[in-house]
């Protein structure tokens, strides 16, 4: 059997050619109708309408109150279509707003609840909408780590961050990507003073808040008070959070938990690469999964792979090597992967 560890999707990866996501995959049209039920109690269109749309809308399909729903559908039925009987999940984590997935993924909520977090908080996001997000690599193309070149970006966030009317903020460590966040003065400021590199950074990333930044801690008060504790159960799956913590069945503290996901989870960084370390170091799993939509996390996770020296992956040229040799990551938004999970 193969042991695996997987992991949860964030925003910003139910793009065009994942229109129609749910219809070719989803596994359980009775949960579905459950998630478009919730949709039409609050006002919202379906999940269904959705992914049914003749045509990807960049304004209303990446909004926070549709993508958060879309995303979390799509990453779970993922989950819930891997063949349990060749693979062994060892532990769940996830990236950003992945992390109320791997809670539903974990058992530490329902599928109905889960979805009912994700949506709660997309919605509250989208109605806030509190600065911007950006992103910028401290990897070069070939992947290849350098620390004092990270430093040095994470130097600059802080200068810029102590300007009187900037607000810049480590938002995601994300593999070999820098996820900033901040109002449009700090966002600006590290667009001036950083030279553009792979001709496409700095990149805003669209409709998108200040996540995982205090700017957020409007959207957690109204968050914690949406949201009830008892929610929250016991997990059944080792879980690991954005601070690398696991949270582990029979010995979490189901009050410590609900408190992490709607406090520091929102309003403080989000170490995905923290997060995938532990994976790899204390569960030695065979294979990481990573759950649709999309495959964009793939890249993410071999780059914090690479940052903690796993399996000797030193750059692009050694995960592919040991890729080909042996699958290290399963991304199930690609069909020829896919294949390795279900």
């Amino acid at each position: 059997m193969t042991s695996a560890v997987v992991i949860c999707p964030g925003r910003g990866t139910y793009n065009a050619s994942e229109l129609g996501y749910l219809a070719r995959h989803f596994p359980d049209r009775e949960l579905l109708a459950e998630f478009d039920s919730q949709r039409s109690a609050a006002g919202q269109e379906t999940l269904s309408a959705l992914d049914g749309a003749e045509r990807f809308s960049l304004a209303n399909h990446t909004r926070g109150d549709n993508a958060s729903g879309l995303i979390y559908a799509s990453s779970y039925g993922d989950f819930r279509s891997i063949n349990r009987e060749e693979i062994d999940i060892v532990a769940v984590t996830g990236n950003s707003m992945g992390w109320y997935t791997a809670l539903a993924c974990g058992g530490a909520l329902t599928a109905q609840d889960g979805f009912r977090v994700a949506n709660t908080m997309g919605t509250l996001m989208q109605e806030a909408l509190i600065g911007g997000q950006l992103v910028y690599p401290w990897m070069d193309e070939n992947w290849r780590a350098d620390g004092a070149r990270k430093t040095e970006l994470l130097e600059l966030v802080s200068e810029i961050n102590a300007r009187a009317e900037a607000e810049l903020y480590f938002s995601i460590d994300l593999g070999g990507m820098l996820i900033l966040a901040g109002n449009s003065a700090g966002l600006e400021a590290f667009e001036q003073a950083v030279e553009p590199v792979q001709q496409r950074f700095p990149m805003r990333l669209g409709n998108h808040a200040a996540f995982h930044t205090s700017l957020q801690s409007p959207v957690a008060e109204k968050g914690r008070s949406q949201l009830d504790k008892s929610l929250f159960n016991q997990p059944i799956l080792p879980m690991i959070d954005g601070e690398g913590n696991i949270w582990w069945p029979g010995s979490t503290r189901t009050d410590s938990l609900y408190d992490y996901t709607l406090g520091a989870q929102v309003t403080e960084t989000y170490d995905f690469t923290k997060a995938i370390t532990v994976a790899a170091r204390e569960f030695t799993p065979d294979l990481f999964i990573v759950l649709g939509p999309g495959n964009t996390l793939g890249g993410a996770v071999v780059q914090s792979l690479i940052c903690a020296q796993w399996r000797g992956m030193a750059d692009k040229a050694t995960f592919q090597a040991l890729q080909q040799e042996s699958p290290v990551i399963a991304a199930m938004g690609m069909p020829e992967q896919r294949q390795l999970c279900t």
